[in-house]
């Protein structure tokens, strides 16, 4: 029986999350499609219904398993001040540190990424960037320069804060490696406050004036225009 496209597409995003899952927990390289088929429910040979290669199914993974943590991102900025601050809290965290099967994949599978092929990096990179503009956004800065500046440090920090937290054998050094980075996020958010309410970046000229002042065309409609406007002063 042909199955429709819905049931096809509920199919092939289980694949996706069993291969998500089995990524985070056993590595890239470390995991088979057979494995992964087996955790999805289906068999071996109906991998290749879906996608062409194992490189196209992370490729594929590492994009939602992006968009997801972009997601979770944007919810929480969108919501208030206060409950993106939670989340880079809970980011941060021991409980998130200790799920290794949830959360950002670049925490769980960075490694590997950068051996990965050109579509899969070219996935991660496209959803840093995304996190980055989402974090940019809740910086208490007018100029999107210094607020993009802040994002990708703070972003750098949380990735590597967790990646370092989960490596680290000694449970209270990687306790203080999440307390530290949290602690040291608060302070740069309270500088950048403090530093945007004393000085303020001007408002950019408006468009209007930009217009005036810029030198028309020669046989543009403006020069135009102003040729004609002269004529009829000096007719008059």
């Amino acid at each position: 029986m042909k199955r429709s496209k819905a049931e096809t597409a509920q199919t092939r995003r289980r694949i996706l999350d069993a291969a998500a899952q089995a990524f985070k927990s056993n590595g890239i390289q470390g995991t088979g499609v057979a494995e992964i088929m087996a955790a999805a429910g289906l068999t071996h040979g109906g991998f290749y219904r879906h996608f062409a290669s194992k490189d196209q199914l992370v490729a594929e993974m590492c994009a939602v398993s992006m968009d997801i943590f972009v997601d979770a991102a944007g919810t929480a900025a969108g919501m208030s001040h206060e409950s993106f601050l939670e989340y880079i809290e809970h980011t941060l965290s021991a409980e998130y540190r200790d799920d290794t099967l949830g959360g950002c994949p670049l925490v769980a599978m960075g490694s590997e990424l950068v051996r990965a092929d050109a579509a899969t990096r070219r996935a991660a990179s496209q959803g840093f960037e995304d996190i980055v503009n989402v974090i940019a956004k809740w910086m208490p800065f007018e100029d999107p320069s210094a607020a993009r500046v802040d994002a990708i440090f703070t972003l750098v920090s949380m990735i590597g804060a967790v990646t370092m937290s989960r490596i680290i054998d000694n449970p209270e050094l990687s306790n203080q490696i999440l307390d530290v980075t949290k602690k040291r996020l608060a302070s740069l958010r309270a500088k950048a406050r403090s530093a945007a309410k004393q000085h303020p970046v001007s408002p950019p000229e408006s468009s209007q004036r930009r217009i005036k002042q810029r030198p028309a065309r020669p046989g543009s409609k403006i020069q135009s225009k102003r040729t004609s406007a002269k004529s009829a002063n000096a007719d008059d």
